[in-house]
């Protein structure tokens, strides 16, 4: 016997009649239905806080400040020109100041590129007695150059014209023509895209007599930003080092001691220099001390640049036992107190030769400026667990020699309130400076 399908609405509803199923469905159900919470309603009407309002607006001030300063868009003050050698195009850097020497020092931290630095007048004294009175005659690149030429003439093209009967090579006319034509575009730059032909310099074999045809003096504030750019990022470090010596350094002295502060382009061609910091101390720092006519002015602005961008130890170190070793003069205590206020973890031999370069004014005889006691006293603050007690025991004589009536008095405390490191075992002990 075959089995009888149920129809599923049977099953659902149970069996249940027909009219019974008719009149349910003439009754509305309702739906219940759940909403969700919107959240969105809330978010809306919620406000932010007093506190946090304030400190909303405070930073929307200071970054609206920060671009008024960046285009220039003060209305009260208009900005004048820095030299008549390039516009004064001012960005993020030129808002930055000049770092405070302290106590006794210059202060210029409140000084920017457009006013004059102010320099005191008993440390630049002080700073005088120190200066070499006969200073060495400053060569450029054209003399070099033209030493060169006249050399390369009477030497090597003596030898080529008797062996090979042909003369020296010179440079195409062509070619002078075109660095000619590059130095008078350079003698009047302000901004947008280099000559081609300059360019190509640094891939150069004799790039220096082909820089010599563009005639670097004449080069505005903004054509030697750019080319430092160029020849810090294509050349050598000797090479490099050679056109900070011979181009930058000079063009920076001379715009110093004309306009008693440096154009911005010039000061950011320093910066940008930096990117070979072993030319950069080679060319530049070391030179300017070594010819003991560094001012106190010069010390300030490029000493800021040491405080404001970061330099690897190794040529920080090797660059203070360099001035620790040569003849000291006044520019000497700015750059020291600089890096030391670094805090290098510095190699033992770097402190022995600042420690000895101290003790070695135990026979001087000239009023020492205060510049000195506070590169001391740096070295005092920053290194002092790192002294030998015999080196503290020196000191502490040396201060009996040398005094400063309120310098002395802290650095003796820095060096008796402190441990020392023992030379042989190289461990720090605890020595009694009484």
């Amino acid at each position: 016997m075959p089995k009888v399908k149920k129809s599923r609405g049977a099953e659902k509803s149970g069996a249940i009649a027909l009219a019974d199923q008719i009149q349910e469905s003439d009754t509305l159900r309702p739906r219940v239905r759940v909403k969700s919470r919107d959240t969105r309603g809330q978010h809306e009407d919620t406000y932010v806080d007093e506190r946090l309002s304030r400190k909303i607006l405070e930073q929307a001030r200071i970054q609206q400040e920060e671009l008024q300063i960046e285009y220039d868009l003060t209305p009260e003050k208009k900005r004048a020109p820095v030299t008549v050698l390039g516009p004064d195009n001012n960005d993020g850097d030129s808002d930055e100041e000049w770092p405070a020497l302290g106590e006794g020092g210059e202060n210029v931290s409140d000084v920017g590129f457009d006013s004059e630095v102010a320099v005191d007048a008993d440390d630049e004294k002080a700073i005088e007695i120190f200066m070499s009175k006969n200073p060495p005659v400053r060569r450029t690149l054209a003399d070099i150059i033209m030493e060169k030429i006249t050399e390369k003439q009477t030497e090597v093209g003596t030898v080529m014209s008797e062996v090979s009967g042909c003369p020296m090579p010179q440079l195409d006319p062509r070619v002078i023509e075109v660095y000619k034509g590059v130095g008078k575009v350079l003698s009047k730059y302000r901004s947008g895209k280099l000559p081609k032909a300059f360019k190509i310099i640094p891939a150069l074999a004799n790039w220096e007599q082909v820089l010599y045809l563009t005639d670097p003096e004449s080069w505005t504030a903004a054509a030697m930003y750019q080319a430092t750019r160029i020849f810090s990022s294509n050349l050598k470090e000797r090479m490099a080092q050679r056109f900070y010596n011979l181009v930058l350094l000079p063009r920076v002295r001379d715009d110093i001691a004309e306009y008693k502060r440096l154009n911005f382009h010039l000061y950011s061609a320093l910066k940008k220099a930096l990117f070979k910091p072993g030319a950069w101390f080679k060319g530049i720092l070391i030179p300017m001390c070594e010819s003991g006519t560094c001012t106190l002015r010069e010390a300030i602005i490029i000493g800021s640049i040491l405080t404001k961008c970061s330099i690897p130890v190794l040529h920080s170190s090797a660059a203070m036992l360099k001035l620790a070793e040569m003849e000291y003069n006044g520019a000497n205590s700015i750059f020291l107190r600089l890096m030391l206020d670094k805090k290098y973890a510095l190699p033992f031999r770097v402190l022995d030769a600042l420690v000895a370069h101290f003790l070695s004014f135990r026979s001087e005889k000239r009023v020492l400026p205060v510049l000195w006691h506070q590169s001391l006293l740096t070295l005092a603050q920053r290194y002092k667990a790192d002294l030998a007690s015999e080196q503290k025991a020196s000191l502490l004589e040396l201060l009996k020699i040398q005094t400063h009536p309120v310098v002395s008095a802290e650095i003796r405390r820095e060096l008796q309130n402190s441990e020392s490191r023992d030379i042989e075992v190289g461990l720090p002990a605890t020595v009694d400076m009484d």
